[in-house]
């Protein structure tokens, strides 16, 4: 197996850094689109055939170093006793806003009540026979609270915040029944055959630094430190903390998420270069043209060349609407880097 990406996350020498991209099976990938045109963002999750097949396309297509399974961060969230629609990003049908409805949610027996996941998992370690490692993910408690609370995605998620500012203890409880729930779940993906895990912490950056520790990296850490007990390496991706790196610091990842408002030296030393990073290109710079994608990306492997490590990736998701030619021009780019 090529074992590349698990090398650099472990901070072990490599010849290049490995490249990947988050969301690198969505929609800008005609094979993705041609699947998802049959069938519904919900039925395409879970259904394992159709997952797997989307999960290789970007490997098959880009030549990227990883897999990512496709999935979402809020699977969980039926086997938990909620409503779960996409309309189109997610919808929980009954928010959870008091102490009642946190004693009212589930801490799933996550094999059993969520088969789908861990057999797509199944399928495509068989289909990637070896070629790349296929990495696990699911959402941290702080966030997967936001849209719990919400009900929907916001800019603010005035009433997440308004709950830890109100009802700190009720954010505790919600938070601790979270990172249970995750320490399962994402346990159970390395068991069924994750070779890694991104943790996604993508609505850490709305708190100031004083309670990022407490109410985000606090219960990350209870998750990645149960996951890290499998053996596998595991990456903490908090978006827009560049605020509160003293606090990301402590999560116990082996590397660490940085978005494109950062740089990469600047994060490094933030971080007291302790850590692999991963990042961290604006998606953005996709929207160009293949040559400014290839001459950008040239630029942050450079920079990554100081880290102790790098994974090769963008500071967010891939945009629905890049051009597949920029997204091959930027894995290129780092193969030839």
């Amino acid at each position: 197996m090529s074992d590349l990406y698990l090398r650099a996350c472990r901070g072990l020498p490599v010849p290049r850094p490995p490249v990947w991209l988050m969301r690198q099976a969505g929609r800008y990938l005609p094979e993705y689109r041609e699947v998802r045109s049959r069938v519904d963002f919900l039925t395409l999750c879970s259904t394992p055939e159709l997952a797997a097949q989307v999960t290789v396309q970007p490997v098959d297509r880009l030549g990227v170093d990883a897999a990512i399974l496709f999935s979402d961060l809020l699977v969980p969230a039926p086997a938990m006793g909620l409503g779960l629609t996409f309309d189109p990003g997610p919808v929980i049908d009954r928010p959870v806003r008091t102490v009642a409805d946190v004693r009212a949610l589930r801490v799933p027996e996550v094999r059993e009540e969520i088969p789908h996941l861990y057999e797509t998992i199944r399928i495509v370690r068989r289909e990637l026979d070896g070629r790349v490692p296929l990495i696990g993910f699911g959402g941290a408690p702080f966030t997967l609270a936001a849209y719990l609370v919400e009900g929907h995605g916001t800019r603010s998620f005035e009433t997440w915040k308004r709950m830890i500012y109100a009802a700190p203890e009720v954010a505790r409880e919600l938070l601790d029944l979270l990172a249970r729930v995750q320490e399962r779940y994402l346990v159970a993906q390395v068991e069924a055959g994750a070779q890694a895990i991104q943790v996604f912490d993508t609505w850490a950056g709305l708190l100031p630094a004083g309670d990022m520790e407490e109410f985000a990296v606090a219960p990350a850490r209870r998750v990645i430190e149960a996951v890290k007990g499998t053996g596998v390496p595991v990456t903490y991706f908090a978006l827009d903390v560049a605020h509160a790196w003293e606090a990301v610091a402590t999560c116990g990842a082996d590397v660490i998420g940085v978005d494109w408002r950062s740089t990469l030296s600047g994060a490094d030393a933030a971080l007291g270069g302790r850590f692999v990073l991963q990042g961290n290109l604006d998606p953005c710079v996709l929207l160009a043209d293949p040559d400014t994608v290839s001459r950008r990306t040239r630029s942050m492997v450079e920079e990554g060349r100081r880290l102790k490590g790098h994974v090769a990736n963008l500071g967010h998701g891939i945009l629905p609407g890049t051009p597949v030619e920029c997204a091959q021009a930027f894995v290129d780019a780092v193969k030839r880097a």
